[in-house]
């Protein structure tokens, strides 16, 4: 076949797909591969080349149930073991027959007579639940308590589960007290956030762009973070509004907070112009219109006046277009504040502009307005 090979690898697929399995689904690919694993099902016999199961197997198994079984299949009346027997007795068959279908080339058999296969499929097809439970008893969540440091209590519970009514029992209290633990590190891990949060705006003051990556970090780890972050955020511009008044710095950091992704005031900063401003004025009344009146959508308000005062002292504002457009956007967001005589004195601007025949927007669209029908024209 000469000296290169080619092979299909569909890993990248797999990955999509076992991430998009339900709670209960990966739970049973789990304990299959701990099974197949643990019985040496995984391994030749006789140390030979010759193989037998692999993960890769397992995989197939349920990439296959998870497309044939309907979803009430593996939801109503939730039974780990018997979702387990099932599959197991489903892999027999296919060993039983020799042909394991690939999932993504069901043409391609994963075993031939290489495969050490003699005896599998008749142990799997024998496994039943109550031998399945027992020996998950024994050989699985035995081992899980050994690494986990759980109350003493709950080990006697398991120790003395010889029916299934003690052993639902001692379950229950494991999980409970497992979920508990879980809220108390959450909160711990919550709390040393915040702390480290705010130590960090104290001694490293924001940036827009430090904001954006803090504010996508601290949400990667927990959505509360979010929120927390945010009220951070604005503490730290006010508190730097007292003391220095507001600058474009703050105005890039407030616009970071109200969601405007960085690279947009990005491109702003580096290539500062009254279009560029213009633009990002442009996407925060955007936002403005399709959210309910709050103090939030007040700053984004405000924030678009101040990307349009920006966008009017660059050097290109001197444009007809550019600056009718400008002024016209200004008038709509003093309008929907109402602040009248400001709207119409940006009006005014508009209709004394020389040339009107330059001018690029003559109408503003609807999507600008927050809270009002109205129409402004500009020629």
């Amino acid at each position: 076949m000469g000296k290169l090979q080619h092979r299909l690898s569909f890993s990248r697929a797999e990955i999509v797909l076992i991430n998009s399995w339900m709670p209960v689904q990966q739970i049973v690919y789990h304990m299959l591969r701990y099974f197949i694993k643990s019985k040496r099902l995984t391994e030749s016999v006789d140390n030979s080349e010759a193989g037998t199961l692999s993960n890769y197997h397992i995989k197939t198994l349920l990439l296959w149930a998870c497309e044939l079984k309907p979803k009430s299949w593996w939801t109503d009346d939730v039974n780990i073991v018997r979702i387990c027997v099932e599959l197991l007795h489903t892999l027999a068959q296919w060993l039983t027959y020799t042909n394991v279908p690939q999932y993504f080339v069901n043409a391609c058999n994963l075993i031939d007579n290489s495969f050490y296969v003699t005896n599998i499929g008749d142990h799997l097809m024998s496994v039943g639940e109550v031998w399945l439970s027992k020996w998950f008893m024994d050989n699985y969540i035995q081992k899980c308590l050994q690494f986990d440091d759980h109350p003493r209590n709950i080990s006697l519970l398991f120790d003395y589960a010889n029916t299934s009514t003690k052993l639902h029992n001692a379950v229950s209290a494991l999980v409970a007290w497992k979920q508990n633990r879980s809220r108390l590190q959450l909160l711990r891990k919550l709390s040393f956030a915040e702390l480290q949060m705010s130590q960090s705006v104290l001694h490293h003051p924001l940036t827009s762009r430090s904001c954006g990556c803090w504010m996508t970090h601290w949400t990667d780890i927990d959505s509360c973070l979010y929120f927390f972050s945010k009220a951070v955020a604005l503490l730290h511009v006010a508190s730097r509004y007292l003391r220095y008044g507001l600058n474009d710095e703050l105005i890039d950091i407030l616009a970071t907070v109200c969601g405007l992704q960085f690279a947009d005031i990005r491109r702003n900063f580096y290539h500062s112009s009254s279009v560029s401003a213009l633009n990002i004025a442009a996407k925060l009344m955007k936002v403005v219109a399709n959210s309910s009146f709050s103090t939030m959508s007040s700053i984004e308000i405000e924030l678009s006046k101040a990307y349009l005062y920006r966008a009017l002292r660059c050097k290109d504002s001197d444009s007809n277009s550019i600056y009718c457009l400008i002024n016209v956007y200004l008038a709509v967001l003093y309008y929907n504040t109402g602040q009248y005589q400001t709207t119409t004195g940006h009006c005014s601007l508009v209709t004394r502009s020389r040339d009107h025949s330059r001018c690029s927007s003559h109408v503003v669209q609807g999507k600008f307005y927050p809270r009002s029908t109205m129409t402004l024209t500009v020629c």
